[in-house]
């Protein structure tokens, strides 16, 4: 049997009213490694180089296969507001499904295999 996964990749934007708030945001956040589960994964926060504000933010997700009806919930962007979760606005576009990978076809780009992490399909 061959199994097949959904890689995640973990991003996080934060979007600050003040300058003095992200920097604060940048150092508090840079090292963090206390995620609750065993992995060796260490929060590298940088200024974002794309996108800029939560309407590009939400233009550039709100179509994307990401949030198709086969991906389950806790791997698709979410929008918070004071702490509680807020509904993410509705496609504009039909979602098309994600394309997946077998493991042994993803790799770092110096040819050794990634390990993938997500839920098995």
């Amino acid at each position: 049997k061959t199994s097949t996964f959904i890689q995640c990749t973990y991003s996080l934007f934060v979007g600050t009213a003040a300058i003095g708030h992200a920097q604060h945001c940048l150092e508090i956040f840079h090292g963090f490694s206390d995620w609750g589960v065993h992995t060796s994964k260490v929060c590298e926060p940088v200024w974002s180089e794309g996108a800029q504000g939560l309407t590009e933010h939400i233009e550039r997700y709100r179509n994307c296969p990401l949030m198709h009806e086969t991906v389950p919930d806790q791997f698709k962007p979410a929008i918070f507001a004071h702490g509680a979760r807020i509904p993410f606005p509705e496609p504009t576009l039909a979602i098309r499904r994600p394309r997946l990978r077998h493991p042994e076809d993803v790799s770092l780009g110096g040819g050794e295999a990634r390990p993938q992490q997500g839920y098995p399909v």
